[in-house]
């Protein structure tokens, strides 16, 4: 008869002490990576058929799919692993905002989402909420894995979205702006599933720490 035995855990050095990574940890980063994949290829799919097939069918059809990439968005919000609490609530504070006003705007105009997105600027004060967290989660990664896609991303977002709102780049710019980011977004998305999954974790010495500080204050 011959016994099974599970090997146990890597034990991890962190900041503040020893740490090990559990099911419950890999799952949530996996969760997080499918998230990220699914609005990423949500957006590539809408911006192809902004760019390429602008006709009243698929235009309607960008609709679901920045339903879909919104959705998708919110759940990488929910899994990402970001050591300053309040900063992580922030960022799914935009995401709602955002996403309450992509709903009121889809409702209260006939036209089809994009075309009203497109036309009226002004509703990017609301939608934009939703790139502030996008944007947020392209900082992230710049900042803890040194990308380069998100690196640019960081920069092109803002640019692309904030140039539309007060109208000072021309079309054929925006359209290039809007092409560099769905590339990117997929090169970002497609290279996170490479990644080692303890590297999303981070240190969880260092949560366990200002958990326990946050505690303590009360």
């Amino acid at each position: 008869m011959t016994t099974q035995t599970l090997s146990p855990s890597p034990v991890y050095q962190g900041q503040f002490g020893e740490f090990t990574i559990n099911q419950s940890d890999r799952t949530g980063v996996i969760i997080y990576r499918a998230g990220l994949m699914v609005a990423a290829l949500s957006f590539a799919a809408g911006t192809v058929l902004a760019l390429f097939y602008n006709n009243p069918a698929t235009i309607q059809a960008i609709t679901p799919l920045y339903t879909c990439f919104s959705l998708a968005l919110g759940v990488s919000l929910l899994t990402i692993h970001i050591y300053m609490a309040p900063l992580h609530r922030l960022l799914q504070v935009f995401w709602l905002i955002g996403s309450i006003s992509a709903f009121i705007f889809a409702h209260v105009d006939s036209q089809p989402f994009a075309v009203t997105v497109y036309t009226n600027p002004l509703t990017i004060l609301g939608i934009g909420f939703t790139f502030a967290a996008l944007t947020g989660i392209y900082f992230k990664e710049a900042f803890c894995f040194n990308r380069l896609e998100t690196k640019a991303l960081t920069f092109t977002v803002p640019i692309l979205l904030l140039g539309h709102l007060v109208g000072v780049l021309p079309i054929q710019v925006e359209q290039v702006f809007l092409g560099v980011w769905a590339t990117l977004f997929l090169v970002f998305a497609l290279r996170k599933t490479f990644q080692a999954i303890p590297a999303d974790i981070g240190d969880k010495s260092v949560f366990a720490y200002l958990k326990a500080q946050g505690s303590a204050k009360v």
